[in-house]
C-alpha cells in the first residue's frame, strides 16, 4: 500500500501561521496524505511559541521540525520536553532539551522522523549530522524513515540524500526558504528534494520585508526583521512511499499560491 507523506516548508511569521491554519487541512485532504511534517522554526519569525506549535498541530500536522532558531523563544524549552511531536536537530549537544527524532504510530506501522542540522555556513558547529544519523539508524526498527536536514549548503543536503539513498524513505532540506525544482527519487529508491521552500509571504525575501533585507546587504544600520504583507504561499513536497519496502515511488511538488486556490 502507498504511504503518502506531505513535507511542508518553513512557516514564517503571522502570514505563514495564517496560511497553515487555513490551508494545511485542505492540502492534506487534496493530496490524501497519511502523515504531515511541518517545519515551524520561523513561526515567530525567529523561533516558535507553544501556542503556535499547538496551532500547527491542530491545523493537521503530525510532527513539527525545528532548526537553528529552535530555542529563540525561551518558553518553548519546557514545552518541547512535554510534546514528543516537536523535534529539534538530533545533532545538537546531548544535554539540549527535547528530542532529535521520534517514532510515530500510523496505520502503516511505525514511522521514524529524524531532524538534523547542517554545519556549512551556520553560526555554530553542532555534532556532525552525517555521523549522528548513522547512530540513530542503528536504533530505529522500521523501514519507514523520514529525514530532514536543515542546512544552508545545497551540496551538504545533496550529500546527505545520497549517503542515505536506499536506506531511508525520504530526505528533504529546509532553511533556505527557496523551493528547489529537483524533487525526485534517487537511484536507490529514496525520495529527495534539496529544499521544500517556505510557507508565508510571497512577495518577500525569505518571508521578510524586502526593504529590510536590502538594508542589511547595503550595510545600513540593523533593524528588527518583520514579515512582509500581501499574498501568501505554502510550499511542500508529497512523497509516495511503498509501505512494504519503505522506498519512495513518487516525489512531487504540491505548492499552493493565493491565486491558485480558494483555501486562503
Amino acid at each position: 500500500m502507498d504511504f503518502k507523506v506531505l513535507a511542508v516548508g518553513d512557516v514564517v511569521g503571522n502570514p505563514g501561521m495564517d496560511r497553515i491554519c487555513r490551508s494545511l487541512r485542505y492540502l492534506r485532504c487534496k493530496c490524501e496524505a497519511d502523515f504531515v511534517v511541518v517545519n515551524g522554526e520561523n513561526a515567530a519569525v525567529v523561533g516558535m511559541t507553544p501556542r503556535q506549535a499547538e496551532d500547527i498541530l491542530d491545523a493537521g500536522a503530525d510532527v513539527i521540525t525545528m532548526g537553528n532558531h529552535t530555542f529563540s523563544k525561551r518558553e518553548i524549552v519546557d514545552y518541547m520536553d512535554e510534546c514528543p511531536r516537536i523535534l529539534r536537530p538530533a545533532n545538537y549537544a546531548p544535554q539540549t532539551p527535547g528530542r532529535g527524532y521520534g517514532i510515530f504510530d500510523t496505520r502503516f506501522g511505525p514511522v521514524a522522523v529524524i531532524d538534523l542540522i547542517g554545519r556549512c555556513n551556520m553560526d555554530y558547529a553542532p555534532d556532525n549530522p552525517f555521523l549522528q544519523v548513522e547512530k540513530i539508524l542503528k536504533e530505529v526498527d522500521t523501514n519507514l524513515v523520514l529525514v530532514e536536514i536543515h542546512g544552508e549548503a545545497t551540496s551538504e543536503k545533496l550529500a546527505m540524500g545520497y549517503m542515505l539513498d536506499g536506506r531511508v524513505s525520504a530526505v528533504w532540506g529546509t532553511h533556505t526558504h527557496v523551493p528547489t525544482a529537483d524533487a525526485r527519487i534517487l537511484p536507490g529508491g529514496t525520495g529527495f528534494v534539496t529544499d521544500l521552500g517556505m510557507t508565508g509571504p510571497k512577495n518577500s525575501v525569505l518571508g521578510i520585508q524586502p526593504k529590510l533585507s536590502i538594508a542589511k546587504f547595503r550595510g545600513d544600520l540593523p533593524a528588527r526583521y518583520q514579515w512582509a504583507d500581501g499574498p501568501t504561499k505554502l510550499e511542500a513536497v508529497l512523497f509516495t512511499i511503498d509501505s512494504q519496502t519503505g522506498l519512495c515511488v513518487q516525489a512531487e511538488r504540491v505548492d499552493l499560491n493565493d491565486e491558485d486556490t480558494t483555501q486562503r
